[in-house]
């Protein structure tokens, strides 16, 4: 973590006393949060990220601000005093009133707290394993992405004890439907397929890019309900994330017959390339000044 973190509207040092026990959603896990990717000093699909955690924290009755602008141009002044250019930026609002255990002296609904990190230096491509009922789709907060993150912190640090980089997580009915933090992809032929939000998974900024976005002429990107034997027929598998952006699959594990090793067609390359000119165009219109204020890209 760096040096500065953000908290409401200060600017403070990462070592200072800022929160107290008695703030309900600390202990609780009932907060929502983002992480965005800052590329030169532009948070890639702020918009994205500000709907998604508006909507998820309306759905967790968790307050949250009103005024994007407010919060975009605290979140530049975070940016600039870490010298954070190139970075991960996680931002959480923690509810801190509600239930039996509140803290005395609470004046405030929520706390907004953010900071940043350096980017994660991932391997070149993704060692899988698969983990049956990990998402429980029919569940009202399918979907949600919420700071009870502790069942996803231990699967993806039990995968990497038995050498894995992380876990295909099935829902209820035996379909596909993301790993601890990131959305899963398999291509055949030409043919690119996404679980539906229906499976339970996480409305990923990445794969909603892909999804909305990206245009490549020959390759179909959709949802399709996707079963374990769709990723042992698959001619490549992928998963996308905001840290990752997109990364190839080589081995999942309990599936010696997919035939992911051999490199497929190419298509995890094509929509790589598609998907970093998404990153640049918005960079290039999204640029700005030390201060925050957006320039006009030239």
């Amino acid at each position: 973590m760096h040096r500065y973190l953000l908290h409401n509207d200060e600017i403070r040092e990462t070592s200072e006393t800022n929160l107290a026990a008695g703030q309900v959603g600390l202990l609780a896990g009932w907060g929502v949060f983002s992480t965005l990717r800052v590329y030169d000093g532009v948070m890639f699909g702020w918009e994205r990220h500000w709907e998604r955690m508006q909507r998820d924290a309306a759905r967790m009755r968790v307050p949250f601000p009103s005024e994007p602008g407010k919060l975009f141009d605290s979140l530049n002044r975070l940016i600039d005093a870490n010298g954070a250019l190139n970075s991960t930026l996680r931002v959480v609002a923690v509810r801190n009133q509600g239930g039996l255990y509140t803290g005395p002296g609470q004046t405030r609904d929520f706390d907004l707290i953010a900071f940043t990190v350096d980017c994660v230096n991932w391997p070149a491509s993704m060692k899988l394993g698969l983990i049956p009922n990990g998402r429980h789709a029919a569940s009202e907060f399918a979907g949600t992405k919420y700071t009870s993150w502790s069942e996803n912190l231990m699967r993806y640090e039990r995968a990497h004890e038995q050498g894995l980089d992380e876990v295909i997580l099935f829902n209820e009915r035996s379909e596909v439907a993301e790993c601890t933090s990131a959305n899963v992809f398999c291509v055949h032929g030409r043919k690119v397929s996404t679980p539906p939000l229906s499976s339970g998974c996480l409305p990923g900024v990445t794969r909603a890019i892909l999804l909305e976005e990206i245009e490549i002429p020959d390759i179909d990107i959709r949802e399709r309900v996707l079963l374990q034997a769709d990723l042992e027929s698959a001619d490549e598998v992928l998963i996308t994330s905001t840290t990752r952006e997109i990364l190839p699959v080589t081995y999942i594990e309990g599936l010696p017959g997919a035939a992911l090793a051999r490199g497929g067609h190419g298509v995890c390359e094509s929509l790589r390339a598609a998907f970093r000119k998404n990153v640049d165009d918005y960079v290039k219109g999204h640029c700005r000044n030390a201060v925050g204020r957006n320039i006009p890209a030239i």
